[in-house]
Parts: structure tokens; sequence; C-alpha cells
């Protein structure tokens, strides 16, 4: 009995900072085994010897790390998948927080890097030929969605006509982040169905909105992207592979 009360009594208290980050570090792991090993030292090991350090042990808004992110930030916020409840609320942007180093190591660190990982798909939907990056798999992945989606009768007009690409390596418009599309792992859909914050002609963030069924969203997240209607800074045509940003379900 006393072993049991002492082992609910640690369950309840506070994890201490070092098994959060571990925690999260190790979920980073997981979602790219073919590319990390193990976090140790505070650090993230590659599998060809390289260190990232994890944290940097700064405290930050969100827009500080977007601006000056580390891997933990990358991982600090959960993407909830399913259908919304609510509209995102101030801050609530998973995925956003992109740590440039990790993805240029991972999927190249210039436009030619990347494009030597490039593989041509077929985008059922449509028969649409794309560019997307083959490491991690990614092109497969996409390649499924777009099965999928093809056999979905309710889901096709949204990605059929008006696609607006995938590997396009620039800056994200009015930042100076690239873009996810910068390496391949990034798809926008029709974008006469779609709705972006920056399209309202304003630089404060307008009442969320969206005209993307959630049939069409479900395919792409069980494959591991993320939706950017998912964000208070709307992107609703927006689907990028992050498969570390899916936690707590």
């Amino acid at each position: 009995m006393r072993l049991l009360a002492a082992a609910l009594l640690a369950a309840a208290l506070p994890q201490s900072d070092d098994a959060v980050l571990r925690r999260e570090a190790e979920r980073l792991i997981a979602a790219y085994p073919d590319q990390l090993v193990a976090y140790r030292d505070g650090m993230i090991v590659w599998r060809d010897g390289t260190r990232m350090v994890f944290d940097d042990g700064k405290v930050k808004t969100h827009e500080e790390k977007l601006r000056h992110p580390d891997l933990e930030d990358q991982v600090s916020e959960c993407y909830p998948k399913g259908p919304l409840a609510a509209p995102p609320g101030p801050g609530f942007e998973p995925g956003r927080v992109r740590y440039e180093p990790f993805f240029r190591k991972m999927y190249g660190g210039s436009s030619a890097e990347v494009r030597a990982n490039l593989v041509r798909i077929r985008w059922a939907p449509s028969g649409e030929m794309l560019e997307v990056t083959r490491v991690n798999g990614v092109a497969e992945k996409l390649r499924a969605v777009g099965d999928a989606l093809a056999r979905d009768k309710a889901a096709l007009p949204y990605v059929t006509a008006s696609l607006g690409g995938t590997f396009n390596w620039r800056r994200i418009a009015g930042e100076d982040r690239l873009s996810a599309h910068s390496f391949g792992i990034a798809m926008d859909i029709d974008t006469r169905h779609s709705d972006y914050w920056r399209w309202q002609n304003s630089e404060k963030i307008l009442p969320w909105r969206n005209r993307i069924p959630f049939a069409v969203v479900e395919a792409f997240e069980k494959a591991g992207f993320i939706w950017g209607g998912k964000w208070q800074r709307f992107d609703t045509m927006h689907f990028e592979y992050r498969p570390e940003v899916f936690c707590g379900e």
C-alpha cells in the first residue's frame, strides 16, 4: 500500500523541467527515426553524429519563438488532430515555429540541395504532377493523401484545380523566414476556396475564416501533415509535413 501511495503521489507531482524537455526531445526523435538517434546532454544527436542544442534556456513569447527559435520551441505547442471546437485563440499556431537549421540539415541547405531530393508524384484528384521531397517518405505520404481524397466526392472540389503548389524556395510573405515550401514538405490546395490572413490587406490578425471541409484536413493529418487553418494567422490552403508537433492525443 505504501508503494502504491508513493507511486500515486509521484504521478500527481509536477514534472521537472528536465523531464518535460526529455519528453519533448523524445517526441522529436520518434517523428524522424531515419534522421535522429538520441537526446544526450541537452543535445539532439543525428545519425551522422551531428549535435544540435535542444533548448537555449530562454523564456520567450510566441513572437520571440517565431523570430529566434530553438528545437524545444519548435515542439513546445501541440497540434490538435480533429475538428476545431472553436477558432484558434491568440498566439495559438502549432507548427509555425520552425528552427531553420534543423530543416536545412534534414532537407537541404539551399535550393539546389533540396532539389536533389525532390521526386515527382501524381496528385490523383487532378492528375497533376507535383515536386515533393523523398526525405522521410514525404512524397509517398502525400501521394497516399491524394489517393484517399480522389475517392472522396465531397472533398474533390477542393483539391482538383488551382493548386497553390508544393516546392518553392522562398521566404514567407512579410517575414524573413524560409517557407516550409522551400524544403519540399508543404502543399497549398485550391486557392479559390481558401482564406489567408494576409489577403485581407491588413497587418492586423482579423477574425478567423475557413471554407475547407474537415474531410480534406483529416486526410492530410492522418499522414502527418498539419493544417494552417488551425493557426490564429490562418492559412487554410496550407499543409506541411510536421509529425513532431502531433502530441497529447
